[in-house]
């Protein structure tokens, strides 16, 4: 597999006149900048069903007693799992530039 990507690497930079580095370069940042927008979708879309933006919204619900932790803890927790992705692929994405 890796023998087959090397020379569509090499394809891709002999084509358009780039560097193997900028072609890889360019693949990461796109394959981050996928990732990030999956993760953002999948936020916005926990976030939309309470009514949050954040997790530590949601978790100051739980102290309010808004919500109840046995019908929407998984999701709590997947959404903070989200979050840290989140920032990971950002983070990551930021030293690309």
């Amino acid at each position: 597999m890796a023998g087959k990507a090397q020379k569509i690497i090499s394809t891709l930079a002999e084509e358009f006149n780039l560097s193997r580095e900028n072609v890889l370069e360019q693949g990461v940042k796109a394959f981050l900048e996928k990732q990030l927008r999956a993760v953002k979708a999948e936020i916005f879309k926990i976030a939309g069903k309470y009514g949050v933006v954040s997790v530590e919204e949601m978790e100051a619900r739980y102290r309010e007693g808004t919500f109840e932790e046995k019908e929407t803890w998984a999701d709590f927790q997947r959404l903070d799992h989200l979050e840290y992705r989140k920032e990971q692929l950002e983070k990551l994405l930021k030293e690309l530039k």
